[in-house]
């Protein structure tokens, strides 16, 4: 009898870790399945590690920028149209891991749970794919960047609909040059990262709109404060202090004229009296450092540490200088949200797909700004563009916005323009960042307005 109802045990613990190990085969089939037939050793939808069989990418307005003829991926005619979305569309082989063709193609090879790749088998083509952008406003941003590394953004800041992410350098997809990846003369360096999602850069000048609201916030005085700039803030005396250097000489000049003239003798001064704990406040207010997931692409954090700094160090990250780094997508989130009344739309690329439905009109809930101070930040960048860059500079945008001259150690300095229309039937922000491009004012302003323009013909 004993023999018997230990035998019993043992089967019943057989039949449970059987039971167990079926449900966990059946819960990592559900949950891996997409990745395990979109792995690359997949014959049926791979060729030497390339993406051959799989739906169409569509831009905004249908205009196929990828699809799948005899077996090969065929791209869109023009090759400014392929080399400006190539980041977003990414490569077949997911060189460019933030590409569409990497992070989706568990939905472009069509793969769902009751019938795996079936339809792919049977028809030779996956599900199809829709984006936000536009083929033609990112060709019209790819040549007005003229050769230069870095990268142009543009997306609705009611919304969250990015219609253009340009990254530089790219490459022609029909085209691939033979020595990309054994070139030592760093010409190609970063050519397979999308720097608008996975770049960080010196913000330079474009970091004093985030100095400025600390200063709204924190200093109630701060309208009335008039301040003498002699081309340079000395921050004291002795041990960890020094000259903050200004590019001019702006004599007698108010917060308003401070940002104007981008005056690092106001901002300079401005962070000192802010404080290192308030400025970090603010700076963590506004999402920096914070996660962000762009169409399942992780975004780079912004950095800001000013924990052991001294004056003159918390004087130059004031300015946008420093060790501080800033993502191009954290500071068009911050655009918009100073556009939007607070409110920071999370910027997404998919507009549709077979079986999915991607992040659509989702709010940055760790960005904090107020309504009220948003409409103060906001008529200050309206006056930048009024009362110093000039509307003609933007015909017919109405625009904000803020330029950057970012010092860097290796090579000329970045040059940043970031902005947006108030034009209530033109909600769009921009960001422009040109690696070593020089002047924000004389080389990102045009790039800038070249973008948005086409947009608005568009």
């Amino acid at each position: 009898m004993k023999n018997t109802t230990k035998r019993v045990y043992i089967v019943l613990l057989l039949l449970v870790a059987f039971l167990g190990g079926l449900g966990f085969m059946l819960y990592t089939f559900i949950t891996d399945g997409p990745t395990w037939v979109a792995d690359r050793g997949n014959e049926h939808i791979y060729s030497y590690g390339s993406l051959t069989v799989a739906g169409t990418i569509y831009d905004r307005d249908g205009e196929e920028l990828v699809s799948t003829a005899d077996g090969e991926r065929i791209y869109h005619e023009s090759e400014a149209v392929r080399r400006s979305t190539q980041h977003v569309v990414g490569d077949p082989e997911g060189y460019i891991s933030t590409g569409v063709q990497n992070l989706y193609r568990s939905n472009l090879v069509g793969y769902n749970f009751a019938n795996g790749i079936y339809n792919i088998l049977s028809s030779d083509k996956g599900c199809d794919i829709k984006l936000t952008v536009d083929a033609d406003v990112s060709a019209a941003a790819y040549r007005a960047m003229d050769g230069d590394k870095g990268t142009v953004v543009v997306y609705n800041y009611k919304t969250g609909e990015t219609v253009c992410m340009v990254s530089a350098p790219n490459y022609d997809p029909l085209n691939k040059p033979e020595d990309i990846d054994s070139d030592t003369s760093g010409y190609y360096d970063g050519i397979y990262l999308n720097r608008a999602i996975s770049g960080v850069f010196t913000p330079g000048s474009t970091f004093k709109v985030v100095t400025a609201i600390a200063a709204i916030e924190n200093l109630p005085d701060v309208y009335e404060k008039e301040f003498y700039c002699t081309g340079k803030y000395t921050t004291g005396k002795g041990s960890g202090n020094g000259d903050v250097i200004c590019f001019g000489v702006h004599h007698d000049i108010d917060f308003e004229r401070g940002l104007n003239y981008s005056c690092n003798v106001v901002f300079g001064t401005l962070a000192n009296e802010i404080g290192a704990e308030k400025l970090t406040e603010t700076v963590r207010n506004l999402g920096f450092g914070k996660n962000v997931t762009i169409s399942k692409a992780d975004a780079v954090r912004s950095t800001f540490d000013v924990t052991d700094a001294t004056r003159l160090d918390l004087g130059w990250a004031g300015i946008g200088q420093y060790t501080t780094l800033v993502n191009p997508c954290q500071m068009l989130m911050l655009m918009g949200g100073i556009a939007n009344g607070g409110k920071a739309m999370i910027p997404y690329l998919v507009e549709d797909s077979s079986e999915l439905v991607d992040v659509k009109g989702k709010v940055n809930t760790d960005f904090i700004l107020s309504a009220e101070t948003a409409d103060k930040v906001k008529k200050l960048l309206r006056s930048n563009v009024e009362n110093y860059y000039g509307d003609e500079k933007f015909p017919g945008l109405e625009m904000c916005g803020k330029t950057g001259t970012a010092e860097v150690t290796t090579g000329d300095d970045h040059a940043w323009f970031v902005g947006f229309s108030q034009r209530e039937d033109f909600p769009y922000a921009v960001v422009v960042c040109l690696e070593n491009g020089g002047s924000g004012y004389y080389d990102a302003i045009p790039v800038a307005n070249a973008v948005l323009q086409a947009l608005d013909e568009d």
